[in-house]
């Protein structure tokens, strides 16, 4: 994949297909752009469940907070990933160890490593990085109505 350009099929047909998100470096605080798209997200019917060691046990948003990705007890089917992109092939790693694999990897602004996205892409994950679903949702979703 060219992570250049992403066609909007390729993106609206991932905003479609996904119900259960995890949001990996989710924020309590709502200055911080996690909590605000956390919000988002749960505001457009998804099931979000926060990721942030630093607050494992604790709620965000209502969402019971989880210490790692492998700490989730059911099936995810979108990691949205705050982290710096240094970090990005390190949250592959953890991704590729769940079982079963979530089917999309989203790297929010900034966050961009093709080598650890083509790492995710060969496993079968469809992978987005440097966008953000907020600002995505409201063109492709509304465009698509």
């Amino acid at each position: 994949m060219n992570h250049d350009h992403y066609p909007d099929g390729y993106i609206r047909q991932i905003l479609k297909s996904v119900h259960t998100i995890a949001v990996l470096g989710a924020s309590p605080n709502d200055a911080r752009p996690s909590h605000g798209v956390m919000g988002f997200l749960l505001g457009k019917g998804y099931h979000v469940i926060p990721v942030n060691p630093g607050h494992a046990g604790k709620q965000i948003l209502g969402q019971t907070v989880y210490a790692r990705l492998a700490d989730i007890p059911e099936p995810i089917d979108m990691v949205d990933v705050f982290r710096a992109a240094s970090q990005f092939a390190s949250v592959v790693d953890e991704v590729l160890a769940l079982s079963p694999l979530p089917s999309v990897l989203w790297g929010q602004f900034t966050v961009r490593d093709d080598a650890a996205a083509a790492r995710a892409e060969a496993a079968g994950i469809r992978v987005v990085m440097d966008r953000c679903p907020v600002t995505e949702y409201p063109v492709l979703m509304l465009k698509a109505s």
